[in-house]
């Protein structure tokens, strides 16, 4: 019975954007469990028993409850019979680490590596890729999903890539800058001799999309051969592209407040956020901004004063 109001559930929050991958199992699997048991109401000790039931680290289980809490919301909302859990037994405080944001130098470093990686007979196009994949994400703040998913027909005329359905079932368009549409015709032009037949812009060995695991293993090879934070104990990731890109954007924007919310603005849009508060969250205090925030404070303290 609560199967089908799973279903609901799902095709609701679906229809607003959510992918839902994981939920929808986890939702089932406790589905199920009730049936099985012959209870038609969510019970908040049942729900309690069975996320811990399920094992795996607190905060697997502490998302797991989120899950389930949020679905006895939407049911309790229908009938009160249901229970919601107050509390999130299973929480644990972590906070979301720090980027680490890249210098122009440590990026042209690590482009630079990626020109003298090994070649390969059975993927002659090795170095040409990784060159244009990094440096695109490094220029464009695209995902690394976003990135290796990109097709032939998504690079547009006039220096576009239309990025297909990603987060929430966004597409969005991304102008190029001249210097990336020049660097992306050449690659273009090397990639067609080696894998012309093959829809993917980054195409593997077997002409299939770039595996995820096998663009990281080579991304961490790049940093170790450019030296690049030998010492961080947490290792610099491809991501962290994205976030040197939000950072130094919005180090590049006028002082003045309408200036500043234009092309915070502008920048999510680009980014592809669903919502400008996880804008916010790729902010790092550089120097260069903390620099500009407090010439921002001083000439706000003075016009007051004045």
């Amino acid at each position: 019975m609560l199967n089908a109001d799973v279903d609901r559930y799902i095709a609701l929050r679906r229809a607003l954007g959510w992918k839902l991958v994981k939920a929808e199992r986890y939702l089932h699997a406790f589905a199920r469990h009730l049936d099985a048991r012959g209870e038609t109401h969510i019970r908040s000790v049942a729900l309690l028993e069975w996320v811990a039931a399920t094992g795996g680290t607190r905060a697997a289980r502490s998302e797991r409850l989120r899950i389930l809490t949020r679905f006895a919301r939407f049911l309790h909302a229908e009938d009160p019979r249901h229970e919601i859990p107050t509390a999130d037994i299973f929480s644990v405080t972590a906070a979301r680490p720090a980027p680490y944001i890249y210098t122009p130098d440590e990026i042209a470093r690590i482009l630079d590596a990626a020109g003298a990686l090994r070649h390969q007979r059975p993927n002659p196009l090795r170095r040409e890729l990784y060159i244009m994949l990094f440096g695109l994400i490094a220029a464009t703040g695209l995902r690394i999903s976003e990135a290796v998913a990109l097709r032939l027909d998504d690079v547009w005329p006039n220096g576009i890539l239309h990025i297909r359905e990603t987060k929430f079932y966004k597409s969005r368009l991304v102008p190029l800058h001249p210097s990336v549409v020049e660097a992306l015709e050449r690659y273009l032009a090397k990639r067609m001799r080696f894998a012309g037949s093959c829809e993917h812009l980054f195409p593997s060995v077997q002409l299939r999309a770039l595996c995820s695991t096998t663009v990281n293993y080579t991304f961490g090879c790049l940093l170790k051969r450019a030296n690049i934070a030998p010492g961080r104990v947490r290792r610099p990731r491809i991501h962290d592209l994205r976030h040197t890109f939000a950072t130094r954007a919005l180090e590049r924007c006028a002082a003045t407040r309408g200036e500043v919310a234009r092309h915070f603005v502008a920048l999510s849009t680009y980014l592809g956020h669903a919502d400008i508060r996880h804008t916010y969250w790729y902010l790092q205090a550089t120097p260069e901004m903390m620099t500009g925030i407090a010439a921002a404070a001083e000439m706000l303290i003075g016009s007051e004063a004045a």
